[in-house]
């Protein structure tokens, strides 16, 4: 996403927490900053993704984050999936400094990822989001503002509800195509392009057929984001027993030691359930 940002003639200045990770982003011409609040003492619009709203919360309001070097009239961007409430709590502390924020999370994997065609959702106000929207489409290509401040980390919630479903009747139809003697790679063939298709089925399937658990999302990720999802829907007094249920596989491959691994492993805890494995032994 950084290097989205540097083809299009960006100036960046970035940040990790393991500098060897932006080596290569380095070379093309990014330039190194020691802290978070570095890197928004040499911006106009400061992008943050880490991993958990703990991690948003000292990224951006600890002694170092990246309100604390803001200057008046900056944006602060994350594009975390995070929590609602913390993306308010963090445009109201935004605000008392005269800095702007928006929250911004995206869906599209690693795939989309390196390929600039990330989906963002983002909450905020609409001349904020109009103004950083030409770094929006360096990044993505379905960019919609949802509302406020947290309607973005809602629509992200929504996103990941409906995933959390999609991959357990895919991780369910490849052990059911499996264990019935069918050619795998066959079926996929025959349902991907009809009804039953969908992302997950054209991008991770082939991937569990192959035995490839390499993570563009991984586990920890997957049970955080749907720990959230399940947080906001008894706030809001709703049942969505599939998504517990998905939460609830995806905690034992947590279990089971998976937790680093790429979502599509959601095949294991399926296979598990019926005493099998996967791969499945050859016939």
């Amino acid at each position: 996403m950084c290097r989205h940002l540097l083809q299009r003639g960006y100036s960046v200045t970035t940040t990790t927490r393991t500098r060897s990770r932006a080596e290569p982003l380095l070379a093309e011409g990014a330039r190194w900053a020691e802290t978070p609040a570095a890197v928004a003492a040499a911006s106009d619009v400061v992008f943050t993704m880490v991993g958990f709203p703990e991690d948003v919360r000292a990224v951006t309001l600890g002694p170092v984050g990246t309100l604390s070097g803001a200057r008046r009239g900056a944006v602060l961007v994350d594009m975390t999936t995070s929590e609602p409430t913390l993306a308010i709590e963090i445009a109201e502390r935004a605000a008392s400094q005269g800095v702007h924020a928006l929250d911004a999370p995206v869906s599209g994997g690693d795939v989309g990822a390196r390929n600039g065609s990330l989906s963002i959702m983002v909450g905020g106000p609409v001349e904020v989001f109009e103004a950083v929207r030409p770094c929006f489409e360096a990044m993505g290509t379905t960019i919609v503002r949802h509302g406020g401040h947290g309607a973005g980390q809602h629509a992200k919630m929504v996103n990941q509800i409906l995933i959390a479903s999609t991959m357990v009747a895919m991780a369910e139809g490849l052990v059911y195509a499996s264990r019935v003697g069918l050619d795998v790679e066959a079926v996929l063939a025959s349902v991907a392009s009809g009804a039953a298709g969908s992302w997950s089925l054209s991008n991770l399937a082939p991937r569990v057929v192959a035995g490839n658990f390499a993570p563009g999302f991984i586990v920890d990720h997957m049970v955080k984001d749907l720990g959230i999802a399940l947080a906001e829907a008894k706030r809001a007094q709703l049942a969505l027993p599939g998504l517990a249920l998905a939460e609830q596989l995806y905690v034992a491959l947590q279990a089971q030691g998976r937790g680093r691994d790429g979502t599509q492993s959601l095949v294991h805890a399926l296979a598990g359930l019926s005493g099998l494995s996967w791969p499945p032994p050859p016939r």
